[in-house]
């Protein structure tokens, strides 16, 4: 029961969460009810049993259990006791309204009276349940600095009183920006996770698809589709990154016959629709770069010249220095390892990425191709001081110690 009681949470905690926010009114109100709720269901659901509708038993106990703390509390504050008969006195949720609840929680999240890194940081806290250190890694920021953010963020929503629903069609646009962020971001932790013991989390990307699909049916924007179309590419070839033994496969290597070609087709589908529209974004540039890795027979067959082509335009309209790293790599399959290493280096010498532990892999194979056997050895040990991810680590160690029959550089 144990085992089932922590899965529910996994998978429904965040649902559950966003619904006590919006009965309740308030994020820590919410947040106490949530662990309150599943506490009751430790206690109960052994002896009762599972409920047929878990996620809407918690939201219910939940709100009951909100609406006892206050009536506790009402001795000390008489407001409390109106609040409480208010919480009290309203509709319980219906289940529509509670799948929708995570999107209007995210448009909450990103409000515009919100600072933008505060939007992300906040909506990935609280919709996603990422750790502060997870977010931080993600914003290459200090976890106290991130923890700040998200407060002062619920502080704001508190103390303004943000309304908690989904923006109207004409309001939509100034929030787009920061919503698609963030589903891109929760996406991106659940299909390459920044730390822990596996490689994804499966969980965590198919909400980010799902999310993604619940905007471009809201919002049919040329953006929207380019990033599902960039989620659903990237996710096609999730059964081949790992092997039998769950060790990473790099993409040159990985079996293409695993990849999902009905998501392949779907998200090319989506690409053309977002390129047709000449309103062409970040996301879709994107898209259409993993497109043609999926097109590609082989690895070989890949055409690094479009790829490159498309990186150069999405440096224009969106500049980056992870970009330009992905170019430099890019530039190395098209022109060879030379050529790359002399853009990476480029990146170090202004002082980017310094703290990337993915430049600092793609420098070690880069030389290690070259034949620089002692600067290969030092930016892999650069990369392990760097990575979070345990698949990752082990893999980087392996290509260091295949270097120790490596004496000479060529």
């Amino acid at each position: 029961m144990a085992g089932r009681i922590e899965a529910i949470y996994r998978n429904e905690s965040r649902r559950v969460l966003a619904t006590l926010i919006r009965l309740l009114g308030d994020f820590d109100r919410a947040e106490e009810a949530l662990h309150d709720a599943f506490a009751a269901a430790v206690q109960q659901w052994p002896r009762d049993g599972v409920p047929d509708n878990p996620r809407a038993w918690l939201v219910s106990a939940g709100r009951f259990k909100a609406i006892d703390a206050l009536r506790r509390r009402a001795r000390f504050d008489a407001s409390l006791h109106l609040l409480a008969a208010e919480l009290e006195e309203a509709p319980a949720a219906e289940v529509d309204e509670m799948e929708d609840d995570r999107l209007r929680l995210i448009f909450t999240c990103c409000h515009p009276a919100l600072q933008p890194d505060a939007r992300v940081a906040l909506t990935l806290r609280e919709v996603c349940d990422l750790t502060t250190e997870q977010i931080a890694r993600a914003f290459l920021a200090a976890p106290a600095t991130i923890a700040q953010r998200i407060v002062r963020a619920k502080a704001k929503i508190r103390d303004a009183q943000l309304p908690y629903r989904v923006p109207e069609r004409d309001e939509l646009p100034e929030r787009l920006d920061s919503v698609l962020r963030v589903i891109y971001l929760v996406f991106n932790e659940g299909y390459s996770a920044s730390s822990g013991s596996e490689l994804t989390r499966a969980d965590l990307s198919a909400e980010a698809i799902r999310l993604g699909r619940l905007l471009l049916e809201l919002l049919p924007d040329p953006e929207v589709a380019g990033l599902l179309a960039l989620m659903l590419l990237h996710d096609s070839r999730r059964a081949a990154r790992t092997d039998n033994a769950g060790e990473l496969v790099r993409l040159d290597e990985q079996d293409r016959g695993l990849w999902d070609r009905t998501q392949i087709a779907e998200g090319s589908t989506l690409i053309q629709r977002a390129l047709a529209s000449h309103r062409v974004g970040p996301y879709t540039l994107q898209a259409a770069i993993v497109a043609v890795h999926a097109e590609a027979p082989s690895a070989a067959q890949t055409d690094w010249a479009e790829i490159i082509g498309l990186y150069t335009l999405l440096l224009q309209i969106s500049p980056s220095p992870v970009i330009e790293l992905n170019r430099a790599v890019a530039v190395a399959m098209r022109d060879g390892p030379e050529a790359g290493l002399r853009l990476i280096d480029d990146l170090l010498a202004r002082g980017l990425l310094h703290d990337y532990h993915l430049l600092h892999s793609a420098r070690a194979d880069l030389c290690r191709r070259l034949g620089l056997v002692d600067e290969a050895r030092t930016a892999y040990r650069r990369a392990l001081e760097l990575v979070q991810l345990v698949p990752e680590r082990r893999f980087l160690q392996q290509r260091l110690d295949e270097l120790d029959g490596w004496t000479v550089e060529t």
